[in-house]
């Protein structure tokens, strides 16, 4: 009986200590954000890459927290915009051509929480993916933008609202 007491208590006390956090270490201390649409001010633009950025990070605060997205007046806010997309060789072949290529996407974010002053931020995001040469990027490009596009919302979430 007294391990059951000892067990039951020491579960209690680290339910207790999680306080604001979730299992997943996102702060639940904010109940709303506010995304507003991440604006292409690139030199190349890709013209989805603005709406699929901005749904992306709408999608993983709703699916990842229990934060809610609202159109506006979130407790949280974000706006950004793009401010490179290009595409650079990275790795040179026997010929001295090029056999990789790599895209290249940086995003300028700002966030701001309006319970905590504290916990506004700006960071420019920069994430790439490399692709054979021979490959052309009209062709694999969609594949890329959704690889680059899944690794910098993860970044934008962990810094806005995983707290570990």
């Amino acid at each position: 009986m007294r391990t059951i007491y000892c067990l039951l208590l020491t579960v209690n006390c680290l339910f207790a200590s999680c306080g604001m956090y979730s299992f997943t270490g996102v702060n639940t201390t904010v109940k709303t954000a506010t995304v507003h649409l991440i604006s292409n001010q690139a030199a190349v633009v890709n013209p989805g890459l603005s709406g699929l950025l901005t749904e992306k990070l709408k999608n993983k605060i709703i699916t990842n927290s229990p934060i809610s997205v609202v159109e506006q007046n979130g407790e949280i806010d974000f706006s950004g915009t793009i401010t490179s997309y290009q595409t650079n060789p990275v790795a040179a072949s026997a010929n001295e051509t090029a056999a990789l290529n790599r895209l290249t996407i940086t995003i300028n974010i700002e966030c701001t929480n309006k319970k905590d002053d504290k916990q506004n931020w700006t960071q420019s995001f920069s994430r790439f993916t490399d692709f054979n040469s021979t490959q052309d990027l009209s062709s694999v490009e969609s594949k890329l933008v959704e690889e680059i596009t899944d690794q910098l919302v993860e970044d934008i979430f962990n810094k806005a609202l995983v707290n570990w």
